[in-house]
Order: C-alpha cells, then structure tokens, then sequence
C-alpha cells in the first residue's frame, strides 16, 4: 500500500490511467491555423504552470487533470487542498480552470439532452433481438471475431453503410467504453461514470445508472441470476467492481479492490462459469513523476470476484510484494520494489486447459521483473500461475522518465514496452490451438498453450514506441490474425520506419499475408492531432475487419488483400433527432461491434493528445 505519509494532493490528483500518456487536448475542437491560448490555459500558464509543469514536491504533473475531471478540480480550487493558492482568482475564473484542465464542462453548466424511449423497448424487440456481443472480445479466447449469424451483414453490403442513429454523451469528451449487446440492447459506459442501456434499433435510452466514476472498458453480459433477470458486470475508475440488472439498472452488488490508493480498472472483467475475472492496473506511474513520492508500491495482478454475492475468491499479483530496498531519491523519499507490471486489458478464458491468459505492462522501479512485458498463464480456478512468457526484460519505467531531472525515474529508464492487447486464444484449421500476442514494440508472436507457453514465431511489424505497435487489440479468424500498428512517433524508443495501418499474418507462421497502409487524410486546417495511426482494438466479421483510426476514420478492409471497402470520417459534428449536438474525434481504445446488420462505434478520445469527441455512432445499410 502507498505510505500513509504522502500528502493529500497527490492522492486527491493522481487520477490517470497507464495507457494514457503524452500531454493532454484542449477541450475545445482547434484547428491547426490558431495559436491564441484559450482562457483557461493563460490562467494555467500564469497561476498554475511554474508548479505543475516541473519537478516540484508535492505537485501532481499536469497530464492527470483530465483524468480528475473538471468538477474535482474545481473542489481543490474554492475547498479542497489548492484553495489558499486560488484565492487571487475570481469564481468565474476558477471555473475556467476547472473547466479547462478537467476537459469538460462542470456538472452543474450545460448538459446534452437525453431521448428516453417512449415505451418498453426490451419488451418490443426481445423477440427480434438475436444478436449478442455479451463482452470485450466476442468469444471467451478474445479472438474479436463476430460470426456471421450475430453480425448480420455481408462484405458485399459494406459499401452502403450509412449512419442510423447517434448518441451523445453528456459531460464528455471522450468515449472509450466498447458497447456490449443483448437482446436489442446496448449496453455502455462514459466518461461521467453513467451506464446507458440504448435501444439498438432507435438509439433511444431504455434506462441509466451511475457508477462512482468513470467506465472505460466494456459492460460484461452475465447469464441470469435463476429469476429470468440478466445481470451487467463493470468495473470503474476507482477500482469498483459492480453488478446491475440488465433490466432496469438496479444495483444488485458493488464491492471495491481496494489493493492500493493508485489501483483502477482499465481492461474489461471476463465471466466465466460464476466467476468475474478482473484485471487491476494502476495510475501509479504518473504518481511517480512527483520527486516527494516514495516509488513504488503498486502490484498488478487479477481478481476472481463470485459474481453471486461479490466476494472476492482469490487474487494473483504479477509481482511480489514491494519491500524497502535501502536506497532514496535526490528528495530523501525511500525506494521500493519490485513495483508495478499492470494488467491493463481483458483477460483471456481458456476453458479446455482450464486456465487464463493476460498480458503486462512495465515495472514501475528498479529492478525490473521476469512478469513485466509478459503473457501469463493463470488456473482459472485457483489463480496459480502455470507459465510466464516475457517478450521484453529490462523493462522498468515511469513518467518521471519523461521529466528533467526526474528523481523516481528508475535506471532502466523504459522502453516501455507494454502487452496491452489482450492475448488471443485462436485454433486453427487443423485443429492446433495458439496463444497470440502483440506488443506495444511492434512484435507479435505465438505461444504454444500446450508447451507452457513455448515461443513457435515472432515477428516485428512496427516500429514500436510509446503510442506505436499493436496497442489495444488484434483480431483472429481460422488460420490468420490480424493486426493495427499504431506507430505514431513519440518517445526516445520510437524508432525506424513507421507502418501505420493493418496487416494480416499467416498465425501458422507469422508469414505477412499482406499491408494496407493507412495514408495521412489529414488536411492544413486538420486538428493538430490528426495522425493515421491505428490504435485502437479492431474487429473481424467474415470477409471484412473494421477498424478506426486516431484521424477520426472508421474503415472497413477486406480482409483477402486489405483493400478498403468503406470508409467513414467521424471527425465531425453530429446533430441527433432529439436536440443534443456532439462531435466525433479520435478513434482510440475500444474497437468496432458488428450485430444484427449494425455497426457500432465510438469517436472521441480527449486524452493523450488526441482529437475529443463524445459520440456513439450505429450504421446500417439502410441508414436513419
């Protein structure tokens, strides 16, 4: 646990998520042709920089704001911990700040409208309703493969897609959390903490419920609880874990990690036969960028939660615990380790070898461990790890590696090589199963489930850096995976040439079947984050690979020789039929959901440097 002698603000604004890590957007939709400062960042620059832009105890780094939100910002201001400081500035000027740094508006300012539905849609369209998506990764291997009964569109139809519907997230200026779908219903989460039930068909909100903060990763679809009643599993930002009805949102169970101060839940939780697999990273790496904080004591790890009552049946850490190592930093604070290796995307089900895969992320401080940058092999029953394939040694990092002078910086010093795509357990034509992994390094690989993880290929398809090779998901189909590359140059070890876009792999070999290069589309009076990349996790149906890009595009590949088939650019306004306005930006995170004929996509992701936005958008061939 983090010692009880660190103050107050670190704790209140160490809010940030690992996979989020170059400076913030600005909340408001620039073009690249202005270079006036909004309001907002002049009263940071003059009251709030000298502190929060350098290496200064007890003063978080800027890049955590928008992950505190405007609302806990502006509490710290007039109440909180930075009140004395503000006290120069006016109310009108502290909501500016608020609202600037937390990168939405205040709760209390303007609010997008909602359209509620007029009548019981669960009850008109259950029996239509024959698709289900119930979770992150379509099937239990996390293989993001929608066969072609659930999906319910045809390669020769893509071409004609058209926008249906579009739904505006209130509060928001990113939207990350993959829908899920259940009996004509899409379930997902937002920015502000709200779970949405919306009607497939209208888009219209059957129901909400609000989490404690904010749901980033996929709405998990349970099977009942033996009344008829389907349950919603999710975790938050904070680290709870909660169950609802699918019904009407009623909570049924909430319980809370409650591991350490910094822990969140990035991934999506996996279900499987009574059991919530949960993965636990951490905010912890940004903490570290503060000189005055003691570094580091968070382990990652999963949990097995009993989805009946929310006990917690057991939980398997990465690392051990962190003990004293006997050194300091340059500010006297003690050093700790092992720390880190953060489990930050959906754990993998594999029910014939009775086990789970996950892959990590970095150490947090030296010395770097055998589990950091690693596949590993858990018993889905009892949680003891069965094997640990690591891709990267060495790897021990944190954002005070980004800082001069940053005295928690650990002497490795990166590259920061995380497996943040979840590992794909993928059988092939002739029966043989393999365990597929990609890297933030620009490597793939196969791992042999029934060698203990035996490496059988690897192949470099990226550059690699910070925000470069595969960061969020692959998809797999028969006897060929593919892969997005991000690419996007940032950090020391982003490095040779850069091959933003698909490729599709032979999973026997790791032969490359083919690219398809995503060309910059980005004009002169394009957002200054425009970038070609593909980031986010992609989907497969057969025939075609969905996949959305950091320029805003969503774009439909074949996948015989990854032609483009449809392409839709997102980065735009959008005006619903009910009164609310929103835009689309980056398509960052989540991926693309294909069922019954309609494609589902969210656009917008504030942070990172990325373009905002605040929009799920559903297409079908036949359009609104």
């Amino acid at each position: 646990m983090m010692p009880k002698s660190i103050l107050p603000l670190v704790l209140l604004l160490s809010l940030v998520v690992k996979a989020d890590a170059a400076p913030a957007a600005q909340p408001q939709r620039e073009s690249g042709g202005s270079s006036a400062a909004a309001p907002g960042e002049q009263l940071y620059r003059q009251h709030c920089a000298q502190c929060h832009d350098g290496p200064i105890p007890g003063a978080p780094q800027r890049i955590v704001f928008s992950m505190l939100g405007p609302d806990n910002v502006l509490q710290a201001l007039t109440e909180g911990v930075m009140k004395m400081q503000a006290d120069a500035l006016s109310s009108v000027e502290k909501k500016l700040l608020a609202e600037h740094l937390g990168e939405s508006e205040l709760s209390a300012g303007k609010s997008e409208p909602l359209w509620f539905c007029s009548a019981d849609p669960a009850s008109e369209t259950r029996e239509r309703g024959e698709g289900a998506v119930p979770r992150w990764g379509a099937t239990p291997g996390n293989t993001r493969f929608i066969d072609a009964p659930t999906a319910q569109l045809e390669k020769d139809q893509v071409s004609r897609l058209k926008l249906k519907w579009s739904f505006v997230y209130p509060n928001a200026t990113r939207a990350r959390s993959q829908p899920t779908v259940h009996n004509g219903a899409v379930y997902v989460g937002s920015q502000d903490g709200t779970v949405y039930a919306l009607d497939l068909y209208t888009g219209c909100v059957r129901w909400t419920y609000r989490a404690e903060a904010e749901v980033r990763s996929s709405v998990v679809i349970g099977a009942g609880d033996g009344k008829g009643e389907g349950r919603l599993f999710f975790g938050d930002f904070r680290g709870n874990v909660y169950s609802i009805s699918a019904k009407d949102g009623a909570l049924q169970w909430k319980m809370s990690l409650e591991d350490h101060p910094d822990l969140t839940i990035t991934g999506s939780p996996s279900l499987h036969d009574k059991l919530l697999y949960v993965p636990m990273s951490s905010r912890e790496w940004a903490t570290a960028a503060n000189p005055g904080y003691s570094c580091c004591t968070f382990r990652g790890g999963v949990a097995a939660i009993n989805v009946e009552d929310g006990s917690r049946v057991w939980t398997t850490y990465t690392i051990d615990k962190p003990v004293r190592t006997g050194e300091f930093n340059a500010n006297g604070q003690a050093r700790w380790a092992p720390s880190g290796v953060p489990v930050w995307n959906s754990p993998t089900i594999d029910v014939k070898r009775n086990r789970l895969y996950v892959g990590t992320g970095e150490n947090y401080s030296s010395p770097a461990t055998k589990t950091s940058d690693a596949v590993i092999a858990m018993d889905l029953t009892t949680g003891e790890i069965q094997w640990i394939y690591q891709a990267t040694s060495g790897d021990a990092w944190n954002l005070a590696c980004n800082l001069d002078g940053g005295t928690n910086c650990p002497k490795e010093d990166g590259p920061d090589f995380d497996i943040g795509a979840s590992p794909i357990l993928l059988q092939l034509a002739n029966g043989k199963e393999l365990v597929l992994a990609g890297q933030k390094s620009g490597v793939v690989f196969a791992l042999d489930p029934e060698k203990n993880g035996e490496l059988l290929w690897r192949r470099k398809i990226g550059a690699g850096g910070f925000l470069g090779g595969v960061h969020w998901g692959m998809a797999g189909y028969g006897d060929t995976l593919y892969a997005p590359i991000a690419d996007k140059p940032m950090g020391k070890h982003s490095g040779g040439e850069r091959n933003p876009g698909l490729f599709s792999l032979d999973a026997n070999t790791g032969e490359i079947n083919w690219y398809s290069r995503t060309h910059n589309r980005c004009g002169p009076d394009a957002h200054p984050a425009c970038d070609p990349s593909l980031s986010a996790a992609i989907t497969a149906i057969p025939g075609v690979v969905f996949a959305g890009g950091l320029d805003g595009y969503l774009r439909a590949f074949d996948s015989r020789d990854g032609s483009i088939l449809w392409e839709y650019a997102t980065d735009r306004e959008f005006e619903t039929g009910y009164g609310a306005r929103g835009y689309g930006g980056s398509i960052e995170s989540d991926g693309p959901l294909v069922v019954e004929g309609h494609v589902l996509i969210n656009s917008g992701y504030s942070f990172g440097g990325q373009i905002p936005g605040n929009v799920l958008l559903a297409f079908t061939v036949e359009g609104k």
